[in-house]
């Protein structure tokens, strides 16, 4: 199997074509870092109808419907390997099109019109074509991401991502985050994640429409929010290629006597 490895600010994905047939055992395990090859998650190189689709997988083998960094290595890895020209490319996911343009310093995606869906235990609830829970802290490095946070099963049927930021200096305009990703957990970035921050800092200031810097631990973001829609401005890096043999996944081990090694070897001869 032939695979591309990039990232999007550190949330970094495994790019594969369309002949591979992806299951959630198999994606589980591609994206496994000591098993496998690593990665927040699969993206699947596919084709719906005239458009390209983006086949998203988070690492735990679950389908997503979207994801604002995986569009923009996505589209990098169309230009990459010459399957497009042009600056700008329309891509199909399941939350709909987005269209992603070629710019000087990275990729900006036109994430489509956030939706406010209210408040639930006291974040404010977003739709970016994905559910988000956002809350503003007053210091993101105190927030325990080391296992999923609670929420409302109820409000959110199908599960949520969930940040946390806090402002940077006094202009109201720079925000750090964290985020735990819904079917992959704790990752560096999120760029939906880092979309949803950017809508909630605004309305904290009681604007609906304007543009925020969003610095996550991978690196930095730029989310911009008009009367149409919503845009999300960041790197998009392709860092290798290689190929597999999907036979040698053999997986995490349940104990150590599932190791594929024998258990007794010959003693070396000095």
């Amino acid at each position: 199997m032939r695979f591309t490895k990039g990232h999007g600010t550190g949330n970094d994905f495994i790019l594969v074509d369309e002949s591979v047939e992806l299951s959630q055992d198999l994606v589980a395990a591609l994206c496994d870092r000591r098993f496998g090859i690593g990665g927040d998650g699969v993206l699947r190189v596919a084709r719906q109808g005239d458009l390209f689709f983006m086949d998203y997988w988070n690492s735990d083998g679950s389908l997503a419907e979207m994801c604002g960094n995986g569009v923009r290595v996505f589209a990098r890895y169309l230009w990459e390997e010459g399957l497009i020209t042009g600056s700008s490319v329309a891509v199909a996911t399941r939350a709909g099109v987005r269209t992603a343009y070629l710019e000087w310093d990275g990729i900006r995606v036109d994430m489509g019109a956030p939706k406010l869906l209210g408040t639930s235990d006291g974040g404010l609830a977003i739709s970016m074509g994905n559910p988000h829970l956002v809350y503003e802290v007053s210091n993101v490095d105190k927030i325990d991401l080391s296992t999923a946070p609670a929420f409302d099963e109820a409000f959110f049927p199908e599960g949520v991502n969930v940040s946390y930021y806090e402002w940077v200096g006094d202009d109201h305009d720079h925000v750090r985050m964290r985020v735990y990703e819904r079917g992959s957990g704790e990752t560096l970035s999120c760029g939906t994640g880092a979309s949803a921050v950017g809508v909630a800092a605004l309305n904290a200031k009681g604007q609906q429409v304007g543009a925020v810097i969003v610095d996550v631990p991978g690196g930095r973001l730029r989310v911009t929010v008009d009367e149409q829609t919503s845009w999300l401005s960041g790197p998009a890096v392709l860092v290798a290629n290689g190929h597999l043999d999907v036979a040698s996944l053999s997986g995490r081990p349940a104990n150590p006597a599932e190791h594929p090694w024998p258990a007794t070897r010959p003693r070396a001869q000095r």
